[in-house]
């Protein structure tokens, strides 16, 4: 496994800049989002300018794209908006391989019309279910045709919860081009830091053989999401965890301010490499 991070950690007036930031700290993996190279995160069209410039400034600097991030409610409230964000999400998709990368992220929404990570109480309903499932199955399908990959990340705002919601994803879904995110932190509620190695060896056994990519933020005991190395989040379980499923891939940090990044980054590094 090696440190990846956010590439939107850096803000900077240009993609190019961002890219900088990246590599002077001699960090290789990344997750990418559009919105570096201004605009929204998912356009409405994407051309074929926009993704040959992308790739070229990541490979310039010797960077790997392991992700980018193609998220949208996918249960908003509201059809219209759910299709507009499912049409985007299309082209970005189709342009994936493109941008250099073969996994695109998701979330898998909420029914709060404003904040696609914030909760609300209908998350819970089925017809809440239904909408999300109804978009990520479009997805897929998209995925499918352009051999792409498409990773939801569980998050305790969205209608996929936890890792028992995910692994019903998945079986209901039923595609290898479905796979997941997985983010201790997410996982780890104040009522769950007391008991790291059931609630994560739990999702684990859920979802271990289809994690694609990893992140790294952490978690107080009051519930307050910090960067990786602040908070309680046991790391060396977590990394355990992770080789034990066969991952090898990047761990991503992200949840960090700019400033925050060399300390993480060691901390991350330390962990690694016990």
């Amino acid at each position: 496994m090696r440190p990846g991070i956010f590439a939107r950690t850096f803000a900077r007036p240009s993609l190019e800049a961002a890219l900088d930031a990246v590599a002077g700290h001699g960090i290789a993996a990344i997750q990418f989002n559009l919105a570096l190279a201004g605009g929204p995160s998912l356009l409405p069209t994407v051309g074929a300018e926009l993704p040959a410039r992308v790739r070229a400034a990541v490979a310039a600097r010797g960077l790997d794209m392991v992700a980018v991030s193609g998220t949208y409610n996918m249960a908003h409230p509201d059809r219209e908006a759910r299709e507009d964000g499912l049409r985007r999400l299309g082209g970005l998709i189709r342009r994936a391989s493109e941008l250099g990368t073969s996994v695109v992220t998701l979330c898998t929404g909420t029914r709060d019309p404003d904040d696609m990570w914030r909760h609300h109480p209908a998350n819970a309903t089925p017809a809440a279910w239904a909408d999300m499932l109804e978009s990520v199955v479009a997805a897929v399908r998209v995925a499918e045709e352009h051999g792409v990959t498409l990773a939801f990340e569980p998050e305790p705002g969205n209608v996929a919860r936890d890792a028992r919601a995910g692994r019903r994803l998945l079986d209901e879904v039923r595609s290898d081009r479905l796979a997941v995110v997985m983010d201790a932190a997410n996982l780890l509620g104040p009522e769950h830091l007391g008991d790291q190695e059931g609630t994560l060896g739990d999702a684990f056994a859920l979802l271990g053989d289809r994690v694609v990519v990893a992140h790294a933020k952490d978690v107080r005991r009051d519930g307050r999401i910090v960067a990786a190395g602040r908070g309680e989040v046991d790391y060396d379980l977590y990394l355990s965890l992770l080789r034990q499923a066969g991952f090898d891939g990047a761990v991503v940090l992200h949840g960090l301010a700019e400033d925050e990044v060399p300390r993480s980054l060691d901390f991350l590094l330390g962990r690694l490499a016990r």
